[in-house]
């Protein structure tokens, strides 16, 4: 069977996916997952071939797609929410649309800083929050923690993406709970002090404005320069090349690590099918597909990296439990605004 894919047309979709016949429901699973990535379809196939379970897919914004099963309450053909960053995750879980889930498989495969405590969502790759550096004019061994970014040697020299962004959002949580508010709010205003320009655009921007001169370090997650690596793009490769990347706190905590992940929809019709699939992405083929469509890191043994995140070797990350990213994502917002952070 072939995974239906419906994309970003939802509201005009209405409540369609609960048309479909009874004994077709029995052997099939719904995902409403805000992940879009080519290899996904052939995770998906894979998985239909083996289990015989058509997956029917729904693309939106993760907000969007919380709202959307808040909104069909126990009509919900959601079976499965896939989403990126455990901040949202947490979002989903304030909302109430998830349920916990107890596999002895995925309690084995996940590690417990990767999986929420009660089951409620589990991490199925892992992306880092990198520090990009111009090659001609940072010595890495200048930067060797997120702390340093607020030391005044770099004042004019920073580039990072507004305070809105969820990702900053999580690496801010992440040194609230390493660090304490008063220590990660004087970080802040050091930060707030070194930026070369307003806080703009996207983390690719962070890297081209790195290459153009702009600045001459950056905050991004890793993926996105790997992105500009193997660009069929010559100007995006040629970026690539004039900039490196590095990861901060090796002597320390480890380099701040999220995750993406997914959780059971506490509404679930599919219940049984949604917990196969999920025991699936934790097996080692999946997880090559789910981590090598975003050059991401997999969470478990056995599954293949990407081959520029395995050049780079191995390295430390933050072993904090992703989901107290989500429990101090108020108190880092409410800081990033007290530190003039845009």
């Amino acid at each position: 069977m072939r995974s239906i894919r419906i994309n970003r047309c939802w509201l005009a979709l209405g409540l369609g996916l609960l048309a479909v016949g009874a004994a077709a429901a029995e052997r099939e699973v719904n995902l409403y997952s805000s992940r879009h990535y080519d290899t996904d379809d052939a995770l998906y196939e894979e998985f239909t071939a083996a289990t015989g379970i058509t997956v029917n897919v729904i693309e939106a914004d993760a907000d969007e797609l919380v709202a959307r099963i808040q909104a069909e309450g126990a009509n919900s053909a959601a079976d499965v929410l896939i989403t990126v960053d455990a901040g949202r995750l947490f979002r989903a879980e304030q909302a109430g649309v998830l349920q916990p889930v107890a596999a002895a498989s995925l309690e084995a495969a996940i590690p417990a800083n990767l999986r929420h405590p009660n089951g409620l969502w589990f991490g199925f790759s892992q992306r880092v929050r990198s520090i990009i550096y111009a090659k001609d004019r940072v010595d890495p061994k200048a930067i060797t923690s997120y702390r340093d970014l607020a030391d005044p040697r770099w004042q004019g020299k920073i580039c990072i993406r507004s305070s809105s962004n969820i990702y900053n959002q999580s690496l801010v949580a992440s040194m609230i709970e390493g660090d304490g508010v008063e220590a990660t709010e004087a970080w802040a205003k050091g930060l707030v002090a070194n930026l070369a320009r307003p806080p703009q655009g996207g983390d690719t921007d962070q890297i081209l404005a790195v290459a153009a001169g702009e600045c001459d370090l950056a905050v991004a997650n890793h993926y996105y320069y790997v992105r500009l690596l193997k660009s069929a793009k010559a100007e995006e490769q040629a970026a690539a090349a004039k900039v490196n990347i590095l990861f901060p706190d090796q002597a320390d905590r480890g380099t701040h690590a999220n995750i993406s992940g997914a959780g059971l929809v506490a509404t679930a019709p599919n219940k049984d099918n949604a917990i196969k699939f999920l025991e699936y992405l934790a097996t080692p083929g999946a997880q090559t597909y789910f981590a090598l469509g975003n050059h991401e890191f997999p969470v478990v043994e056995g599954a293949k990296l990407d081959p520029v995140l395995e050049g780079w070797g191995d390295f430390k990350k933050d072993t904090v439990n992703a989901s107290m990213l989500g429990e101090h994502q108020a108190e880092a917002v409410k800081l990033m605004d007290r530190a003039g952070w845009q």
